[in-house]
């Protein structure tokens, strides 16, 4: 081989063994400025968070039933009031006769409180509430019939005329002890029905 042949390879030789090194080098001292992506943990409010597809429970809506009783109005004059009383199909039962019961259980101690009475006597008891696809049959004991003169007897029928058809769109017939009322009360007040607003009118 030639000299100049072996001066060539050597120098070839020298500038491959410096290039390595400095490849080498660069490698081993990388520098972080050039690498892609963050070097440190992203705050917890810049995480995206999973989406949450849980249905939310939606705020249930209070039900009401109508109850009559007997107040007065801005005139000291006396009117039938209806109240509501919060109705829960599931624990109620069916709206007419929790509306009923309700009636004759009578005003609660703050309806009291605001001037609103009852012409129903405490006496009186529901013996059944009977609905079916086409009428509803109230069921009352005799105490319903008892005292208070026929001024009073009036107005305990309308409250539970107007407290019925509030709260059903059925025929609603009134039976005491059993029986279809005709008659109410010893001064024998005469009643038409199914029930409705012309029940008394004789």
């Amino acid at each position: 081989m030639r000299k100049n042949e072996r001066v060539f390879l050597g120098v070839t030789a020298v500038i491959m063994v410096a290039v390595c090194s400095v490849l080498g080098l660069r490698m081993l001292y990388h520098n972080d400025e050039n690498v892609s992506g963050p070097l440190t943990p992203v705050p917890e409010t810049q995480v995206p968070k999973e989406q949450d597809d849980t249905p939310k429970p939606q705020p249930v809506e209070k039900v009401y039933v109508n109850v009559f009783f007997i107040g007065q109005n801005a005139n000291k004059e006396e009117v039938y009031r209806a109240v509501n009383r919060e109705y829960d199909k599931d624990i109620d039962g069916p709206k007419i006769k929790f509306a009923i019961q309700s009636l004759i259980s009578g005003p609660t101690t703050y309806e009291k409180s605001k001037g609103v009475y009852s012409e129903i006597p405490s006496g009186t008891r529901v013996i059944a509430i009977n609905e079916t696809a086409d009428k509803v049959v109230i069921n009352l004991n005799s105490a319903f019939e008892n005292g208070g003169g026929t001024d009073s007897l009036y107005k305990r029928l309308n409250q539970l005329i107007k407290t019925a058809k509030r709260n059903t769109d059925k025929p609603v017939y009134l039976y005491i002890e059993g029986n279809k009322a005709e008659v109410i009360g010893g001064e024998g007040i005469m009643i038409t029905q199914p029930l409705n607003e012309n029940s008394l009118d004789g």
